[in-house]
């Protein structure tokens, strides 16, 4: 081989594998919503996306659980403090907006008007495609495509809710998250939003004990942390829970981590094909949890700034 064809060669090589790294570098952009006042596990699965290099965080809106048994006043609120603290504790700024104050209406105009609603709205205006994770119910996403019908075939939702039996292909919506609002649920269902969903009886494999935990994180400030708000919630007494939200989280940063398929729907939930989260591999998203969070806080200071481009403030 002659020295033209083979540095004509070496040089093509250089620019596919240059690509490719380009966009293995590049970052994804990613609306999260978050009903974080309401479990321990969203503080878990925030944490997990926020510190992540792979994905650029737009907007961190903060979403209700109004009708949550154990709901206190101003739920959204609720949400939306505890958002901004885990923002402060992590150093990060992060634009965060507030949600809707509870699910959508009954009849007329049955949007929540919100800036989380038109955050995403505003965004589907601006871009080709969104991805929006959301870690309670579907209020702000669903106000969102009510106000402008015409943005749903640009979104694409990761969201937690549902049970799914993979035999029958029978859906089932008495959940927490789906009932926190079940028409918004149903609006989707019937909409051209592009969804993927982590049933809870996929994302059950994550129960984990307090000390097993304890024990992997309570070494650093920011797991200790997180060990509080285990401590602090109404039900800190108990030795073991599911972190459900950090299912989804791993599962779409790092998609090994999941197994999915695509099912068909029946007429009543919408007819048609949306991609559903068959099994996690709990013990491996745990593992790439610890050595996140350990990284993370490894860091100098300088090095865990993840801003938009605007600092953490409030909207009313």
């Amino acid at each position: 081989m002659n020295s033209k064809l083979l540095l004509h060669r070496i040089f093509t090589l250089m620019l596919i594998f240059g690509g490719f790294a380009f966009g293995l570098g590049q970052t994804r952009q990613v609306i999260v919503d978050a009903d974080t006042g309401n479990e321990v596990d969203d503080f878990y699965a925030l944490v997990r996306v926020l510190v992540d290099t792979t994905v650029h965080i737009t907007a961190l809106n903060a979403a209700h659980w109004q009708t949550s048994h154990w709901a206190e006043d101003r739920t959204m609120e609720n949400s939306h403090r505890l958002n901004q603290q885990l923002l402060g504790e992590m150093d990060l700024q992060i634009r965060t907006l507030r949600g809707a104050p509870a699910r959508m209406y009954d009849w007329g105009d049955r949007a929540q008007h919100s800036a989380a609603a038109y955050e995403i709205i505003a965004q589907a205006e601006q871009k080709d495609r969104i991805t929006i994770l959301v870690l309670g119910g579907l209020t702000n996403v669903a106000s969102a495509v009510f106000i402008r019908p015409e943005i749903a075939e640009k979104l694409e939702v990761y969201w937690l809710g549902t049970t799914m039996d993979f035999e029958t292909g029978t859906l089932k919506r008495n959940d927490f998250n789906a009932l926190m609002d079940p028409f918004a649920l149903d609006y989707l269902l019937d909409s051209n939003v592009t969804m993927n969903i982590m049933p809870i009886n996929v994302a059950v494999a994550m129960e984990i004990g307090y000390k097993e935990l304890s024990d992997a994180i309570g070494n650093g400030s920011l797991g200790r942390f997180l060990l509080k708000r285990w401590d602090d919630h109404l039900d800190g007494a108990r030795q073991s829970r599911v972190l459900w939200d950090l299912a989804l989280t791993a599962a779409f940063l790092r998609p090994e981590l999941g197994k999915t398929t695509v099912v068909r729907t029946s007429h009543d939930s919408g007819n048609r094909e949306i991609n559903f989260y068959t099994s996690v591999n709990a013990e491996a998203i745990y593992q790439d949890f610890y050595k996140v969070l350990a990284d993370f806080e490894s860091r100098p200071k300088d090095d865990k700034k993840h801003s938009t481009e605007s600092p953490v403030k409030s909207n009313n």
